[in-house]
């Protein structure tokens, strides 16, 4: 581990909560963006859209 040193400035019992905190926080910010700035995701959370699908169209083969 090339930076296996840092414990030594930074007490682990300190240092991983705060990392973990960080990606954790950074991810909420992220789906929380996510959330706010789609048209489509409130859709989604409601069951899908609210068109029918066009059916499928067949050619004869």
């Amino acid at each position: 581990m090339n930076q296996g040193r840092i414990w030594t400035v930074v007490n682990p019992t300190v240092g991983l909560p705060l990392l973990l905190g960080a990606v954790a926080l950074m991810a909420f910010t992220v789906h929380f963006a996510v959330l706010n700035n789609t048209s489509w995701m409130k859709d989604y959370w409601a069951g899908g859209s609210r068109h029918a699908a066009a059916p499928a169209s067949h050619s004869p083969g």
